[in-house]
């Protein structure tokens, strides 16, 4: 039987390697997985993606299963009550970055139709496949992310520097940032 190769990344912990071999760098477009990748990419901003994930599904729960037409309208009452919660990172600014980050989400797919649309335009509407032979080629940032980033920021977006944005993108398959030496290398760049 073959060896399946991984990224190097996500060999020490299965809850990542799920995350490496069925999501990440999978081109997503739907706006509900859209903002949960913002959410989840608000609260990781200084800490590991692993710490993250391991709180997913407490943050799906506190925060209204990512929902946000619900987030949006979030007050003190609610604010106080994540505070609280300890299955999620209890960061006052984050928190609030969170509810900053769903009116801006609402307005862009109010302007754009959906998050989608406007979202993948930096991208060019397509997956940029790159060709990183080892771990140390990745970059933290590209010209895309720096984009991305600004273009946000002015929306109204927190926590979305170009290293954010970066992330993000790989999550949702706007780069794939698999090693080519990577099982997933290949499958992923057949789909587009």
């Amino acid at each position: 039987m073959m060896e399946v190769r991984r990224c190097p990344w996500c060999l020490t912990d299965p809850l990542m390697m799920r995350y490496h071999d069925t999501e990440w760098g999978v081109p997503e477009h739907r706006d509900d997985k859209l903002f949960e990748f913002i959410l989840l990419d608000t609260f990781q901003a200084g800490l590991s993606w692993r710490t993250i994930l391991n709180k997913r599904a407490n943050f799906k729960a506190a925060f209204d299963q990512c929902n946000p037409k619900k987030i949006a309208y979030y007050v003190d009452v609610k604010i106080n009550e994540l505070l609280q919660n300890e299955g999620i990172i209890r960061n006052r600014q984050k928190i609030n970055a969170v509810i900053s980050n769903a009116k801006a989400f609402l307005n862009i797919q109010q302007e754009f139709g959906s998050f989608d649309q406007f979202i993948w335009q930096f991208s060019n509407h397509q997956t940029i496949h790159h060709t990183w032979t080892s771990k140390d080629s990745l970059p933290a940032s590209s010209p895309e992310s720096d984009e991305m980033s600004k273009e946000l920021i002015r929306r109204g977006f927190k926590f979305v520097g170009t290293t954010i944005c970066y992330a993000f993108m790989q999550s949702i398959g706007m780069v794939n940032d698999h090693l080519i030496t990577c099982h997933r290398y290949k499958e992923l760049k057949k789909s587009k």
